[in-house]
């Protein structure tokens, strides 16, 4: 029986698909405007997030996405022009952490219906868990990051490579800088779903990192990032598959990491000048 017969691996492609392409794009603008940091610390976020809704009896859903949007717009709001500042990031991540500890010591021992497995789930993704209509809704609400972020691109993209001269141009730098971070937050909210929140800084960063280094064309290189996350989701998924003790975040973050990697082998051509 192949993979694509089984229900199972049919919700994982779909939402794999769509959170990939999702997290390619907004990982794109974090490499570019020097976020990665605000990414790393969104990860942790999103697991103490998790672990807060499981603690007072609500869909771990529900935590990942109020708690990572949050936080994401509060570095805006500690930052510079809602750029967030590495102090700021780095006092609010050891907070976030101890917090992150105190719910998962609340949810394993004041609730006698706890599961288990539900932080194994979060930190590592449960991508072939997902039912039909959790995949649909992970779809769905990556496919709306999609569009959003299709919409700001050129705009982002300007006050990204000259913030002063966006600004004079009457560009809403302050306004998009606020509306990136509340997009980055749900990526990493979707990102969470699909490879757990320890690993997807990789999904949001290695992909978009390897297309900086392939391509200057902004354009090229964001469409580089999405198709990148985009075919390594699928071969991690399938290599899974394939390998039944391989987890599929593992094998989607080997596959990520491979192809990083391979981009400082590839040599490429330097201008010439007259």
């Amino acid at each position: 029986m192949t993979a694509l017969s089984q229900p199972f691996f049919q919700h994982a492609l779909l939402a794999g698909t769509l959170i990939a392409a999702a997290c390619g794009m907004v990982g794109y603008f974090l490499v570019l405007r020097a976020q990665v940091f605000t990414a790393d610390a969104l990860s942790h976020v999103a697991f103490t997030g998790a672990m807060a809704a499981l603690a007072i009896g609500y869909d771990l859903r529900l935590g990942l996405f109020a708690a990572t949007i949050a936080i994401a717009l509060l570095f805006g709001a500690l930052g510079r022009r809602a750029r967030p500042d590495d102090v700021v990031i780095g006092s609010v991540f050891s907070w976030v952490l101890g917090l992150g500890a105190f719910f998962v010591t609340l949810y394993t021992t004041s609730r006698s219906t706890a599961d288990g497995t539900a932080g194994v789930s979060v930190l590592f993704g449960s991508v072939f868990g997902m039912s039909a209509g959790h995949a649909a809704t992970a779809a769905l609400l990556a496919g709306g990051v999609c569009v959003l972020m299709l919409i700001a691109a050129r705009p982002l993209l300007f006050a990204t490579v000259d913030e002063a001269v966006a600004a004079a141009r009457g560009v809403p730098v302050r306004l998009l800088g606020y509306g990136f971070l509340a997009v980055a937050g749900a990526s990493a909210a979707e990102a969470t779903q699909a490879v757990g929140s320890l690993l997807l800084l990789g999904l949001l960063a290695a992909p978009a990192g390897a297309a900086i280094r392939l391509t200057d064309r902004p354009y090229r290189a964001l469409a580089l990032s999405v198709g990148l996350a985009v075919t390594e989701v699928w071969t991690g998924l399938f290599t899974s598959y394939a390998v039944p003790k391989m987890p599929p975040s593992f094998a989607i973050m080997a596959t990520a990491t491979a192809v990083y990697a391979a981009t400082f082998l590839i040599r490429r051509p330097v201008p010439r000048t007259s």
